[in-house]
């Protein structure tokens, strides 16, 4: 059996941890050949003593000596801003698994995709940002773009069921986070703590509160609608608090096929790496007797206007997801620092994406500007009030 080569941007996240524990079972057929983070160069420093990859990378290059005096071996070591993309371009590999969260790693992204790569990509920012160009451009280098995250895997994996031609619909499940019986009035007094308490997925802290506001499902409204080429109204979004099925898609015919299996993001990840074939996965099995009944029900839009946004966003394309995805991540600061109210994230978010200039057909820079405007105008925006 050929060794394929895989390179792990975002390695010390809870992705990144993950697929490290998946690629540890599967040695025989994966070497890891690169490793990259924002800023944790000690544990990034601990992961490549144990994988012993040709090259690392650090994106925050004022603690990038620190990872150099970390190693106990000498690797080829990237540092700053374009470290990651000099990493994917620097080291030769089979597929660049991408779980750096935010708007950090889509250049990486975007150059795996220029050079052909197998992309397992639990980055939902790229296809937000940049899906108009992405997908274009991975059709005309080869690169394959295969979804980590949970619901867009099941949707891929379901899509095998049929022609692509042939989907009606496709239901996006989603846990509801930890606010999802709450009242209006403990969600205006939500805190930071709160809104960390997942009751299903061990997620990072930006995903989490993600989750929290619903945004999350938005973005993965937007991601869908580019990855699997659907128009808005074939995506639906269903509340399913056991996160047992992770998502579903319609066919013409009536027939809907759903992905089940137990919360556990080793196993999309591993399917990325594997497809089209699986492996034994370490993940436990479902357990049916335990199980014995599933819940969906729909969102409710008004006290979760993320949503919405998400919709709104998928219609219309251009700068909307660049600018929706980066007033969502300073909004998401702000309140992680304990500057705004829970709601405000969302409210700050539709304020910045409504005052925007639209372009509709943007480039790459520009979409890298709107993101930047975004950002500052959130700031601006909270500095008004």
């Amino acid at each position: 059996m050929v060794t394929k080569r895989v390179i792990v941007l975002g390695s010390t996240g809870s992705i990144g941890r993950s697929a490290l524990d998946v690629l540890s079972r599967l040695r025989d057929e994966w070497k890891v050949v690169g490793l990259a983070a924002g800023s944790q160069v000690s544990l990034l420093a601990k992961q490549a003593d144990e994988f012993r990859p040709e090259a690392v990378a650090v994106a925050d290059g004022e603690v990038g000596d620190g990872l150099e005096t970390g190693l106990t071996y000498r690797p080829l070591v990237f540092k700053g801003d374009d470290a990651l993309v000099r990493l994917v371009d620097s080291v030769p590999c089979d597929c660049v698994l991408a779980a750096v969260v935010g708007v950090a790693g889509i250049s990486a992204m975007f150059r795996a995709v220029e050079l052909g790569r197998r992309v397992a990509f639990a980055n939902k920012e790229g296809l937000v940002v940049a899906g108009s160009l992405l997908m274009p451009l991975a059709r005309q280098t080869g690169a394959q773009l295969i979804p980590v995250d949970s619901e867009h895997s099941a949707i891929f994996q379901a899509m095998h069921a049929g022609q692509r031609t042939e989907v009606r619909k496709v239901y996006l499940t989603a846990s509801g986070g930890p606010f999802r019986n709450s009242s209006d009035e403990r969600l205006d007094q939500a805190t930071v703590e709160d809104a960390l308490r997942h009751p299903t997925w061990e997620m990072g802290p930006k995903v989490t509160i993600d989750s929290a506001t619903m945004m999350n499902k938005a973005l993965e409204i937007v991601e869908a609608r580019w990855l699997f080429d659907l128009r808005p109204e074939q995506i639906e979004v269903v509340v399913h608090p056991e996160s047992i099925i992770h998502s579903m898609v319609e066919f013409c015919d009536g027939s809907l096929i759903a992905q089940m299996g137990t919360p556990d993001m080793r196993t999309p990840i591993q399917y990325a790496l594997t497809y089209p074939e699986r492996r034994e996965c370490p993940s436990e099995p479902l357990d049916f007797a335990a199980m014995r009944q599933l819940h969906f029900h729909p969102p409710d839009r008004e006290r979760f206007p993320a949503l919405r946004l998400g919709f709104e966003v998928a219609e219309r394309g251009g700068t909307c997801g660049a600018v929706l995805n980066a007033a969502n991540e300073a909004a998401v600061e702000l309140f992680r620092n304990r500057q705004i109210p829970f709601r405000e994230i969302a409210r700050l978010a539709e304020r910045v994406l409504t005052d925007h200039d639209f372009d509709g057909t943007p480039t790459m820079s520009e979409l890298l500007a709107a993101d930047r405007w975004a950002r500052n105008e959130v700031n601006r925006c909270l500095a008004r009030t």
